[in-house]
């Protein structure tokens, strides 16, 4: 589906039926490959990552006991390789958790040029080693790449043009649960 939003001409990728089974989808991998998530540590990355974390682990949540999952929030701000260009405001980051030696999965909604990544894994690296870090997406934009940056879990993976954005709209912030291409 396409529509005008905002003076911009908006494409449908996502609906907020398949946004709600993508990530339930997401929800059920990271279940797969992290038993029980025995050693297992969910991270969002700030501050958009977090609207896909959250309701990751809300996932999760009704399909093993809730004391079992290790859920934090970093910031990145001060790890970005753009932060010289523009003022960011820092968010907070919340790891009351070790990552050492356990296995890290870090979550975020788009992948685009695996800048924000490079940028996590650096303030992942504050908070301990980890024995494995893996990349859990929503997005995944596979053809603009300017790192060597892959994801282990993708929601659903799009081919744009430079010149077109991704857009993720969540209902605690924008109103309505959906996905378009601008």
């Amino acid at each position: 589906m396409a529509y005008f939003y905002k003076n911009y001409f908006l494409k449908t990728v996502l609906n907020e039926q398949q946004l709600a089974i993508t990530i339930k989808r997401l929800s059920h991998q990271v279940l797969e490959n992290h038993v029980d998530l025995e050693n297992t540590v969910l991270i969002g990355i700030q501050p958009r990552g977090i609207f896909v974390s959250d309701q990751v682990v809300d996932q999760l949540q009704h399909l093993v006991p809730p004391h079992k999952i290790l859920y934090g929030k970093l910031d990145i701000t001060f790890y970005r390789d753009d932060i010289r260009k523009e003022l960011h405001i820092p968010n907070r980051t919340e790891i009351p958790f070790t990552i050492e030696n356990k296995k890290v999965v870090l979550i975020d909604d788009v992948l685009y040029t695996g800048r924000t990544i490079r940028a996590a894994l650096d303030a992942l690296l504050d908070f301990g080693r980890p024995s494995k870090v893996e990349l859990c997406i929503l997005i995944d934009r596979r053809f603009s790449r300017q790192l060597p940056i892959q994801p282990d879990y993708v929601g659903k993976a799009i081919d744009s043009i430079v010149s077109q954005k991704v857009k993720v709209f969540w209902k605690q912030r924008d109103g309505r649960d959906e996905v378009a291409l601008v």
